[in-house]
């Protein structure tokens, strides 16, 4: 995994560089990975996709083997996105994201609705929501380490977050998670990120989402994560929430026949009719 992953060719778009894969042909699928991870987390969602569609992952800006940013010049990772969809010459996609990448694909689709066929928001983040404290707490734990005992410090640490649980349990995707963090650089844990979300929030613009949404999230997700689903679920007009059993955040790779199942299913089923928000 590791060496074919290093070996992938890299973008210059929007000022930066990303690194990025794409195979297969058809209607076009995005993958986009969760915070501190890379585009190595799809892997298991390849063998499913690829024959049937054309398939692009990419290392969002700062992670994996994409440029890190520049401090203090705030960028947004939606137009990241819709750089690198016009050089490759690409136009409506799907967008499958986990996490912080799926607050990157609800972004995208607020601002280019006519360039999104269906969303796919996986354990997802989403902008302007209203954390815990405790989940706050731990995100300041772990910069807070990295600042005074280093960056390998605060990856240990991180992997040992509840978030992980789930996946700590299952050795095979403890492996690859090890693997993907220890190449993280850890740049976010030290820097204040100058990366920016939608304006105003997406989480006050759900109503506003045009595409067919499934929402999922694993079972055994933290509270704040199904609380999101939640919201998401009752604001987006065309969305369905279904919770995976026996998984936790990292739903994709602790479950991944049950999440290719649900996924493929969702992008093969009849247009929903547009529905009006709850009130």
């Amino acid at each position: 995994m590791s060496a074919a992953y290093h070996s992938l060719p890299r973008r210059e778009v929007g000022g930066t560089h990303l690194c990025y894969d794409l195979h297969g042909e058809g209607p076009v699928v995005v993958f986009l990975h969760g915070f501190t991870l890379d585009l190595r987390m799809w892997e298991d969602q390849l063998p499913a996709f690829v024959p049937r569609f054309r398939v692009l992952r990419y290392d969002l800006r700062g992670f994996g083997r994409s440029d890190l940013p520049s401090v203090g010049a705030p960028y947004r990772p939606a137009d990241d996105l819709r750089a690198l969809l016009s050089s490759l010459g690409l136009s409506r996609v799907h967008l499958v994201g986990l996490s912080a990448g799926g607050a990157v694909a609800l972004d995208f689709a607020l601002e280019h609705p006519d360039l999104v066929g269906r969303l796919v928001l996986v354990d997802s983040a989403l902008g302007g929501f209203e954390w815990s404290p405790a989940v706050v707490e731990g995100w300041d734990r772990i910069d807070r380490l990295a600042q005074a005992d280093g960056v390998e410090a605060a990856r240990q640490a991180w992997l040992a977050d509840p978030l992980f649980e789930g996946a700590r349990n299952r050795p095979e995707v403890r492996e690859r998670l090890e693997t993907i963090l220890r190449e993280y650089s850890g740049w976010h844990w030290l820097q204040e990120s100058p990366s920016r979300g939608a304006d105003p929030p997406a989480v006050q613009r759900l109503a506003s989402v045009a595409s067919p949404t499934l929402v999922l999230v694993g079972e055994h997700d933290l509270p704040d994560f199904h609380r999101i689903a939640t919201v998401l679920a009752e604001g987006i007009p065309s969305a369905r929430r279904v919770s995976v059993p026996g998984a936790g955040h990292m739903l994709n790779m602790e479950a991944p026949a049950e999440f290719n199942r649900l996924v493929l299913e969702f992008l093969d089923s009849p247009a929903p009719s547009r529905q009006a928000p709850p009130r």
